[in-house]
């Protein structure tokens, strides 16, 4: 297995020190993508030279000359990929993020650029639903956008309807947190959440909405309290008010299509929040082990 120098902090001159060219971010891209040895794609060598670029691995068997950007969310990049890593520590290790105005200004880029890189790197934040929580775990839902007049109840109108899942550690304050964009209130579209991030012996605590009802049948220990108008959870009000204050802060107006994306994002940082040190390297692994993403869009950028 072949070691790499992994990449720790959050600290601007550190990062600045450490890559300073393309080559860096070359090489820092193949000790991740080759960590546990090489073999050529196309025919199964692990046998290479030194390729055409930097870093790069030429097969000695079939003469396959694969970059460390092949294959991953770096591949086919418009712009130079020192200001990609650059993007992606200010995206991972800022408390807010930036938004791609923010960014095209910064890099002198143009901002539809930015959006799709950034746009990248959200599908990279997504969660792996590989650990479920536990314990005792709040389920609530919210509008981006606030409700609209003469739509009551679970009404949305043209409003974006966002589940949320929140887990609570007595005498610990929160831990995860993980929110999902949902067509309506219906069991069928609130059972999603359940399925992909909560364990079935958790301790659920929802609202008194019936739409959480049928749910029951899979998890048993799903309990029903009234709201109140949110009074009777502080901590999943705190955490959607600072999910709103964060979108109307930061990116002002996203769209349906997008909002799982900054949702995504804001969990990436939030879940990773007291282990910061490993945000940056976390991110670029999860990038490269990611299958290219093509976004092809002539739309005007919705979503700041």
């Amino acid at each position: 297995m072949e070691t790499r120098n992994q990449f720790t902090g959050v600290n601007s001159i550190k990062f600045y020190n450490r890559f300073q060219s393309d080559e860096d971010c070359y090489k820092y891209l193949a000790d991740i993508k080759w960590q546990d040895g090489y073999v050529c794609k196309k025919c199964g060598n692990t046998h290479y030279s030194q390729g055409r670029k930097p870093y790069s691995r030429r097969c000695c068997r079939c003469k396959y000359d694969e970059s460390p950007t092949t294959g991953t969310m770096f591949d086919k990049l418009k712009f130079p990929l020192l200001i990609a890593f650059h993007i992606a520590f200010k995206i991972s290790t800022k408390k807010k993020g930036m938004s791609s105005l923010e960014l095209s200004e910064e890099y002198e880029l143009r901002q539809m650029t930015c959006w799709a890189f950034k746009w990248k790197i959200q599908q990279a934040m997504k969660s792996s639903c590989l650990y479920p929580l536990e314990g005792e775990v709040h389920v609530d839902e919210f509008y981006v956008g606030g409700e609209e007049e003469q739509k009551r109840g679970r009404s949305k109108g043209k409003k974006k309807l966002v589940q949320v899942t929140l887990e609570v550690l007595p005498g610990k304050g929160v831990g995860r947190a993980y929110a999902r964009v949902i067509q309506d209130a219906s069991a069928k579209s609130l059972r999603a959440l359940f399925d992909e991030h909560i364990s079935k012996d958790a301790n659920v605590i929802t609202d008194e909405w019936n739409g959480y009802l049928p749910i029951k049948a899979d998890y048993p220990n799903l309990e029903q309290r009234k709201s109140d108008n949110g009074t009777n959870f502080p901590d999943m009000h705190i955490h959607i008010m600072n999910i709103k204050g964060w979108l109307r802060g930061i990116h002002h107006h996203c769209t349906k299509e997008q909002l799982q994306g900054y949702l995504d994002e804001y969990h990436f940082r939030y879940n990773r929040r007291n282990n910061m040190d490993t945000i940056f390297d976390v991110l670029i692994r999860k990038m490269v082990n990611s299958e290219p993403i093509r976004l092809i869009t002539n739309k005007k950028v919705s979503a700041l």
